[in-house]
């Protein structure tokens, strides 16, 4: 469970800092409208907070054992998401199967039944 909170931690970090620099500069570049640029930039930083509040949910349960119920939904969450990046990129949006998205996902959602 710790290590599934440590992933979604790092890939928090990782998303909300790094990505971030990487993705709004592409996203500013392009030529979406400024309704699309800033949905978009929302969207992205709404992952980030779902991988900050994974992560917050999964030390918490840590440590109070017996709030295990919690889990349920960061794991179907993330099993769901990791599932999304798989059959987009199964189709015509390869591009996600190079990401770390379902990868990050999937294995917090592994760490965390397995801490169940």
């Amino acid at each position: 469970m710790i290590f599934g909170a440590l992933l979604a931690l790092v890939g928090a970090l990782f998303h909300g800092i790094i990505g971030h620099i990487k993705y709004i500069g592409n996203v500013n570049s392009s030529d979406l409208t400024d309704l699309s640029k800033s949905l978009s930039l929302v969207s992205w930083h709404v992952f980030t907070i779902f991988l900050i509040i994974s992560s917050m949910t999964l030390i918490y349960v840590a440590l109070n054992l017996n709030l295990y119920i919690a889990l349920y939904p960061i794991i179907a969450t993330n099993l769901f998401g990791a599932f999304l990046f798989i059959i987009l990129g199964l189709s015509k949006h390869k591009i996600l199967l190079k990401m770390p998205g379902a990868y990050l996902m999937g294995g917090t959602a592994i760490f965390a039944l397995l801490g169940i």
